[in-house]
Order: structure tokens, then sequence, then C-alpha cells
């Protein structure tokens, strides 16, 4: 089988901040075809920040390609701040974003975490996405956080430990609890260690076969900060969904052209979920990469990624 490359990096031709509801001012860049047809990338996490790699999915020639970082995230202002940061906050911003930049319609693609606001945002405003590609479906269920929590220790033991560690045997009951209540601390002293496991933790479970590229991002205290701070907020509310809300609103976004890729080892997040979206959506494209876990740079799901988009040139 051979295997499509990303497109060449490219540089953005515009950067900006864009002020959002107060406090709250969001890092927008634009790259490829400036007067080519709208595609957004939601980044994952929620609160890993987006990367130069994601504009290699899409065909700069054809694509005015939209990459943002979400509330608190990356180059986003304030830096790993959960004030109005919920789901429905984000929804909200990427109407504001599309306004702003003047598209009716845009192709939206996001994985892992960004799957899900993408599925968010699309049963929302059916009528705004040409397109969805998605992968490593994240559901946000409370099956997934337990599993995210608890049942990744089933293949990654070693990862178990590190998360385990700067928290007391005593508190090891709720871990979402012990971690928000040291992430929220206002002290580098007491954040900054369990932020580093947390991502540390994610880290060493992303790829079917560890590799530097898809581990960098959770390299730096920054980047682990808002990782896991946001996670730890996002996951102890269930991300502001109602159980079972986006594979039951299917039926909103059943109408558009979708493709789901799912890696057949991804321990993060479980092809069982990608297989349920995919079998209560039959007229959505699924692929399965069988020598694939989770992260995007994964080159059977960068793959399927970038022919995917080619294919949805068709659409505009």
């Amino acid at each position: 089988m051979n295997l499509r490359e990303p497109y060449a990096p490219i540089e953005p031709f515009s950067t900006e901040m864009l002020p959002l509801a107060d406090p709250h001012v969001m890092y927008v860049e634009q790259s490829g075809n400036r007067d080519g047809v709208p595609v957004v990338y939601l980044h994952g996490g929620p609160g890993s920040p987006t990367s130069a790699r994601n504009r290699r999915l899409f065909d700069p020639d054809h694509y005015r390609i939209i990459l943002f970082e979400q509330r608190g995230v990356g180059r986003s202002k304030p830096f790993a701040d959960l004030t109005d940061n919920t789901t429905w906050h984000l929804v909200e911003d990427m109407e504001r974003l599309r306004e702003h930049l003047g598209i009716k319609q845009w192709h939206v693609c996001g994985g892992s975490w960004g799957s899900t606001l993408a599925l968010a945002y699309a049963q929302t405003h059916p009528d705004r996405c040409l397109s969805l590609a998605l992968r490593g479906i994240f559901l946000c269920t409370r099956a997934e956080i337990d599993w995210f929590l608890h049942g990744m220790s089933m293949f990654f033991p070693e990862a178990e430990r590190v998360l385990l560690e700067p928290i007391p045997e005593e508190e090891r009951g709720d871990l979402l609890e012990a971690y928000g209540k040291r992430l929220n601390d206002s002290d580098p002293a007491i954040h900054l260690p369990a932020a580093r496991a947390w991502a540390q933790y994610e880290g060493m479970c992303v790829s079917l076969i560890p590799e530097p590229v898809a581990t960098a991002d959770f390299g730096t205290d920054d980047a682990a900060l808002t990782l896991a701070r946001l996670e730890c907020h996002y996951f102890t509310n269930d991300s502001w969904l109602e159980p079972d809300q986006l594979l039951n609103g299917v039926d909103k976004v059943r109408d558009i052209p979708a493709v789901i890729v799912q890696g057949r080892y991804d321990v993060i997040c479980p092809i069982r979920t990608a297989d349920a979206l995919a079998r209560a959506w039959p007229e959505a494209t699924y692929h399965v990469i069988n020598d694939a876990g989770h992260a995007v740079s994964e080159p059977g799901i960068t793959s399927v990624l970038v022919e995917a988009m080619d294919d949805f040139r068709k659409l505009g």
C-alpha cells in the first residue's frame, strides 16, 4: 500500500489575535490559498495547542487553511484560563471566527477532542459545514473518561505509575478531584508537577510505536499545564454534554459528507467509540487503520486524512 505523504510545510499568510468575550483573545492563523475554499482544523486536548504539522493535511492550492487555538491554549490569552471555558463557548467562538473571516461555509476537520468539538459544532450549525473529517473519535462519555484515567494502564502500566506518582494513595479513589485541586492551585510548585505527570502519562500512550513527533507537543511546562488543566476541567464536567448527546445527535449531521478515521490500536480513544459512531452514521465513510494508534502523525492516519481532504475538493 502506497501511503500519501502530507503536503510540504507552509507558513501562514496571516496571523491575528481575535477578541472574544472578556477576558479571552484567540490566536488565529491562515495559510494556503487566500481565495481558496475554507477549511478549519480543530486541535485536540482540550488544551493541546495547534501545530504547523496540521496545515500539511490540506492542499494549499485549493484550501484556505484556518487554524486557531482554543480558549486558554497556546498563544490564546489569558493562558491556561478556565473562565467561561466550556464546549459551548468554543462552539460560539467558532461562529465568531467564521463570521469575522466572512465565511459562509467551511470544511471542518478535527481529531481526538477536536472530533468532539467538530460534532458539537456541526450538530449546532449543520448548515455551516461542507464536510466533516473526524479522527480518533472521542465523544466524552463517562465510560471514555474512566477509560482514560484507569483503563489505559492495561496496556501502559508504566504510564499509570507516572500518573499516580504525585497523588497520595488516600486520594487516588477520585483522580479528577485530586488532580483538579493541584492543577488549579496558583502555586507553580504545586500545579506544575501534577501537570507534568498528566501530560507525560498521555504522551506515553499516544502512539502505537513511540515516536518523538507524536510526543513533542507534551514536552514543555506550558503545554503540559494547558493540556492537564483543561482536560481535567472538561472531564470533571463531562464537557457540558448530556449522556450520549453527540451519538444521539447524528441525525442532525447525517447529510453532511463525512469521513471517520480510526487507529485500530488507539489506546487513548479506543475504537469501540468510533465503531459506535460509524454504525449510527452509515452514510459516513469509515476507515480503520490497522497499524496505528492515536496520533495524527502516524503514517496510515495521515495518509487517509490527506486523501479524504483531497476527495472533498470536489465539494467546493
